[in-house]
C-alpha cells in the first residue's frame, strides 16, 4: 500500500511540476532566477566577511598574546635578576622569594607561549580561508555580472519568439477552420474548383449530342424561312431589283 501511494506521490507531484512549467512565464521566471543569483551572492559576501571577521579577531587575540609574552619573559628575567642580587646581599628569603616569582612566571610564560603557537597556526589557516572566500566572492561576482547582461539577451530573444510564435499561430488559423460553421480558404477553393470542373465536363458532354445537333437544324430551318419570307416582302413591295437575294453556298467545282 505505501509503495503504491509513493508512485501515485510521485507521479501527482511530476504532473504539478509539468503543469506548472507549461504555463509559467518564462520572463518572471528568468527574474526569479537572477533575484536568486544576487540572494546567493549577497550570502556569499555574508560568509565571506564572517571569515575576514573570524581572522581578524584570531589576529587581535595573538597580538594581545604577543605582548603577554613579552611582558612575562621581561617579569621572569627581573625576577631573576632580583633574586640573583638578594642572594649576593646575603638575602637567603628574598632569593627564594623572586625565584619562586620566577618560576611562577616562567610556567605562565610556557602556557602563554602554547597559546601563542596555536593561534598563529590558527591564523595562518584563517588567512587561508580568507583568500579562498575573496577569490569565491569575487567569481561569483563575474558570474553575477555575466547573468545580468544575458538576461537582456535572453529577454530580447524571448520576445522574438513571442512574436514568432503569434506569426505561426496565424499562419496556422489560414489553414484551419475558423469555426464551427465556417468553411477555410482551402475548403473553399476546392469546393469552386470542383464546381467549374464539373460544369465544364457537361458542357464538353453536350456539345456532341444529339439534342444538340437537332437544335443546330431546328436554328437553320427558321433561318430559311425567314430568308423566304423577306424575300416574299421585297417581292411584293418591288424590292427586289438592288437586293440581291443571299447567296447560296456555290457547290464545289473541280478544278
Amino acid at each position: 500500500m505505501m509503495k503504491l501511494f509513493r508512485r501515485w506521490w510521485q507521479y501527482l507531484t511530476a504532473k504539478l511540476s509539468g503543469d506548472f512549467e507549461a504555463r509559467a512565464d518564462p520572463k518572471v521566471q528568468l527574474e526569479q532566477a537572477i533575484r536568486e543569483a544576487q540572494d546567493q551572492h549577497r550570502r556569499l559576501k555574508e560568509q565571506a566577511a564572517n571569515v575576514i571577521a573570524n581572522q581578524k579577531q584570531t589576529e587581535l587575540r595573538l597580538n594581545r598574546r604577543m605582548e603577554e609574552l613579552e611582558k612575562a619573559n621581561g617579569q621572569a628575567r627581573q625576577a631573576l635578576t632580583m633574586a640573583d642580587d638578594a642572594a649576593k646581599n646575603g638575602e637567603a628569603d628574598k632569593a627564594d622569594e623572586f625565584t619562586s616569582t620566577a618560576e611562577t612566571i616562567a610556567t605562565r610564560l610556557i602556557e602563554i607561549e602554547r597559546e601563542v603557537d596555536d593561534l598563529k597556526a590558527l591564523h595562518l589557516d584563517n588567512s587561508r580561508a580568507v583568500e579562498q572566500a575573496k577569490a569565491a566572492v569575487e567569481a561569483n561576482s563575474i558570474a553575477v555580472q555575466e547573468k545580468l547582461t544575458e538576461r537582456q539577451k535572453l529577454l530580447g530573444q524571448l520576445d522574438q519568439a513571442k512574436m514568432q510564435e503569434q506569426m505561426n499561430t496565424a499562419m496556422a488559423q489560414l489553414s484551419e477552420t475558423v469555426g464551427q460553421d465556417v468553411p477555410t480558404f482551402d475548403e473553399v477553393r476546392e469546393k469552386i474548383e470542383a464546381r467549374y470542373a464539373k460544369a465544364t465536363g457537361m458542357a464538353e458532354l453536350s456539345e456532341g449530342t444529339v439534342e444538340n445537333r437537332m437544335l443546330e437544324v431546328e436554328r437553320a430551318t427558321r433561318s430559311t424561312e425567314a430568308h423566304a419570307r423577306l424575300d416574299a416582302m421585297r417581292e411584293q413591295l418591288g424590292l427586289t431589283e438592288g437586293h440581291p437575294a443571299p447567296a447560296e453556298d456555290a457547290p464545289p467545282t473541280d478544278s
